[in-house]
């Protein structure tokens, strides 16, 4: 063989080595380049993920926090709406204890009253022999009733044998509130009676304070939601 087609053959070789290195090297670049770019949108995709949670788990925070301030304001306005309730309820009692103080100035109601007290207990307890604790003022008065409230009672209730009741000498419940004033820090009754049976197992109260604190509790829902209105 001649050295031309030697040469020449050589030549081709060359040629041929370099075309398939070119397109292994184009292939390598081409592949190169989609992991780059899957790699790349991973990455992005991660990181858009990461910037996602970042943001939900913020704005949770901010839900949650806005809730708590709104469940304190609301809290607050509540406390504020009880205390001023509160605050109208004990003006309404501290005027009814007011009215009920002037009350035992009227002879003649006030000795009404304790009839019905006396005889109200009577109807309730039933008992054969009752003890009446009373203010000490109205000592006098509950003496002059109660032989007309054991007729009234045994009438009532069709006895044949009338109570035995004994007003207590040894004890009695607190004097009427100086001047009238029913904010006194001391101890006051505004009237009425505490009957108990004979062996002071059974007591009731019916006292006017008594009376009054009962309506109170029996009228709060009432009154409040009246407030609201």
């Amino acid at each position: 063989m001649k050295d031309v087609d030697v040469s020449k053959q050589i030549q081709q070789m060359i040629k041929f080595i370099r075309q398939e290195a070119k397109e292994k090297a184009d292939e390598i670049s081409v592949t190169a380049e989609e992991e780059f770019n899957i790699e790349k949108l991973q990455l992005l995709e991660a990181e858009k993920k990461k910037i996602k949670q970042e943001y939900e788990r913020k704005a949770k925070q901010i839900d949650v926090r806005r809730k708590i301030e709104y469940s304190m304001q609301l809290n607050a306005s509540r406390i504020k709406v009880l205390q001023a309730q509160d605050e109208v309820v004990n003006s309404m009692k501290d005027a009814s204890r007011k009215a009920l103080s002037r009350l035992a100035n009227d002879k003649k109601v006030y000795r009404k009253l304790l009839k019905d007290l006396v005889l109200q207990g009577l109807v309730r307890l039933r008992e054969p022999s009752v003890i009446i604790r009373c203010r000490e003022t109205d000592k006098k008065v509950i003496e002059s009733l109660i032989e007309e409230c054991k007729k009234e009672y045994m009438d009532k209730i069709r006895l044949q044998q009338p109570p035995k009741i004994t007003i207590d000498d040894r004890v009695y419940l607190p004097p009427p509130p100086k001047n009238g004033n029913s904010d006194s820090l001391e101890p006051f009754c505004n009237g009425g009676i505490v009957m108990a049976s004979e062996d002071g197992k059974i007591v009731l109260e019916n006292t006017l304070d008594a009376r009054l604190d009962v309506i109170f509790r029996q009228k709060l829902p009432e009154i409040r939601k009246r407030l609201l209105e």
